[in-house]
This record gives C-alpha cells, structure tokens and sequence, in this order.
C-alpha cells in the first residue's frame, strides 16, 4: 500500500514538518526558505516548497496507480484552498493561498505537470519541453511572486524565464538518472543535431558528442537565467536577496556543469553551497556575468 492509498483511506497519513521539509531542500541547487527570511515570509514559502516536492513524489516515485492517485492529490488541494484539509501539506499551503489571494491555476499547473509526467517521456523538440517547464517550474516561481508582493506582467515574465531556466539546469545535471528512469529530456532534434544515440545517456562517461550537446543545452539555461535577472531589481528587501539566491544557485550549477567538462554521467555534478553564496552574492551585486 503506498501512503498516498493510506491516506485516502485514512489508515495514516504522511507527515510534513518544517524540519523534513529544510532537509530536502538540502538537495536543491538554492535555499528554499533560508534562515533570514521573515518568519511569515519563510513558512509560505515551505508551504510552497512542500505541496511541489508532494507533487512530484506522488508523480515520480510512488507505485500503484499514479493517475489515481494524482486524482487524490487535486482533490486534496481543492479541500486546502477551502480550508478543509486536514493532511499537513495541503492545510499550509492552502492557508498561503488564502491569505495571498493565490488563485488555483498554479496548483492545477503542477499537478497538470506530473499527469503529463505518466505519458510523455520524450520530447521531439526544445519548444516542447519549454512548454513542459511551463507547467512543472513557472507555476512555482508565480507563487514566490505573490509572497513577494508581485504579480505584474513584467515579473511574471522575468521569473518564468529564471524558473525555466533552473528546471532545465536540473534536467541537464541528472541525464544519466532521467534516462535509467525511462526519461529523456534532452531534446530529440538535439541528440540528432549532435550526433547522439539515447543509448549512450546510460553510460558511465560522457563521449566527445555528449558533452558538446551538454554544452550547448547548458548554455540555453544559463541565458535564460541571466535574461531573467532584472527580476532581482525590481524587488527589495528580503525578497530580493531570495531570488538572488535561487538564480545564483543555477548558476553556480552551471558552472559546476562546465568544470567537469560538461560529463554529467562520470558523477554527480554538484555545486558547492561556497559556490552557490559566492554566484548569489555576484547576482545580488548585478555582477553575475555569465
């Protein structure tokens, strides 16, 4: 029985505190909710954090049957955005939404993400899968937005191009990882462009062709980040020093992508927490470069 049918039936439930919620946000490429944060600030953002790190478990990891239980998770977070729920997850990110005014389209949007997850593992071309961030990453930056206080066309633009930009990132340092879980990422008119048979994303080390279309797909998320960066100066305060530090921990990524010579299959790449201060306090400076 996974612990989503548990919880439906109301045999238990899984439990979300702030401190499980910290230790996974460990293993992101930014600080979800660092410690200088405003309190109220910090706990809408793990109430963020923990509905789409749910989200995606549900999606990516559980056995059974995921479009059911996906079905369980928008019914849930029906009940949170009516203050009806009384699963962890869903009552602390519904009572952010109510007190921010947050409407359900970015909910519907991840949850759109992982039921696209079930049936599409490739994608045929980039434009393709920047649809696909569209629903699995832009829908989480909006929300930040709305905790920061802004939700004009302007910053929604901005941050979509950061979040897209950090969930490619992501995709480009876990090739090996996607592709023995049946996934591919990189585009399919790439792998061609460059010379790549899928089969080689399974290796222990990355060919000459490999990396050159790592490099290439790493490059796009590092413009887009940087494109999306006037975002920083146009919030203040705590907020900005936060979405400093997610753009900078991105990049940080990105470089620690180059400096193994773009061979995401030998180990795993991994920047440093030094590295990621180091590119988030450039960001904040409006030093980042490239």
């Amino acid at each position: 029985m996974t612990f989503v049918d548990a919880a439906r039936r109301g045999e238990s439930r899984p439990e979300l505190d702030q401190t499980e919620v910290m230790a996974k946000s460990a293993t992101e490429n930014f600080t979800v909710a660092s410690r200088f944060l405003p309190r109220d600030v910090r706990r809408h953002f793990l109430a963020i954090y923990g509905y789409a790190r749910f989200v995606d478990d549900v999606g990516d990891r559980v056995g059974g049957d995921r479009d059911r239980q996906l079905d369980w998770v928008e019914a849930e977070i029906d009940r949170g955005l009516a203050g009806t729920s009384s699963h962890p997850v869903f009552s602390a990110v519904g009572a952010t939404a109510r007190e921010l005014g947050i409407d359900r389209s970015p909910f519907a949007d991840l949850l759109a993400a992982n039921r696209q997850d079930q049936v599409v593992d490739r994608y045929e071309t980039y434009a393709a899968l920047e649809r696909y961030c569209s629903l699995s990453a832009n829908p989480v930056g909006r929300v930040v937005l709305a905790v920061l206080g802004r939700s004009d066309e302007l910053a929604c633009e901005l941050s979509d191009r950061i979040c897209t930009g950090l969930q490619l990132v992501e995709h480009w340092q876990d090739v090996g990882e996607d592709y023995r879980a049946g996934r591919v990422y990189l585009p399919l008119e790439d792998l061609r462009r460059f010379s790549v048979e899928e089969p080689e994303l399974g290796g222990t080390l990355a060919g000459r062709e490999l990396r050159r279309l790592v490099s290439f797909e790493t490059g796009r998320a590092r413009d887009l980040i940087l494109s999306g960066l006037p975002l920083v100066r146009l919030l203040s305060g705590a907020g900005r020093v936060a979405v400093a530090g997610f753009a900078g921990g991105g990049l940080a990524q990105v470089d620690a992508i180059g400096r193994a010579r773009f061979d995401v299959l030998a180990r795993p790449v991994k920047a440093t927490r030094s590295a990621m201060l180091s590119r988030s306090l450039a960001v904040l400076a409006g030093r980042a470069g490239r």
